[in-house]
């Protein structure tokens, strides 16, 4: 009856035991975020200019920025509680969408409002998520 045994849910991507693997989607995922999120921040910081050498600059480097906090969070994330893990998420959308938003020259109140509301909602989300996902 060993075969019958239950066995323990793979995760995909990071895993203990295989520390250098990742999968091609740990990459990918992170990277085409990254490349959205960064155009759409030299969009609103262009402001219906022409498109020079400094927009392009920009949105490289929020969208380069944008990946590494993404694929840092889905390393480390996995290992945090899931309490934890959904408020990394939630601050982490919350600050994003808020800078977002702050680009458009709206008031900084405006913004904070905003960026709270997505981080409470994609924390919530996310806390659901890993809470009814526990193995």
């Amino acid at each position: 009856m060993a075969h019958a045994a239950p066995t323990a849910h793979r995760r995909h991507g990071w895993q203990s035991s295989d520390m250098g693997h990742l999968s091609r989607s740990a990459y990918a995922r992170p990277l085409l975020l990254g490349l959205v999120y960064g155009v759409w921040a030299a969009f609103i910081q262009r402001q219906t200019g022409p498109v020079d050498a400094g927009n392009v600059f920009y949105g490289i480097l929020c969208g380069a920025l944008f990946a590494a906090v993404v694929f840092g969070l889905a390393r480390i994330g996995p290992r945090l509680k899931r309490e934890a893990h959904a408020a990394a998420y939630g601050v982490f959308a919350g600050i994003a969408a808020g800078y977002l938003h702050s680009l458009t020259n709206s008031s900084v109140l405006r913004a904070t409002v905003i960026g709270l509301f997505v981080g409470l909602g994609v924390g919530g989300a996310a806390f659901y998520r890993y809470y009814t996902r526990e193995p």
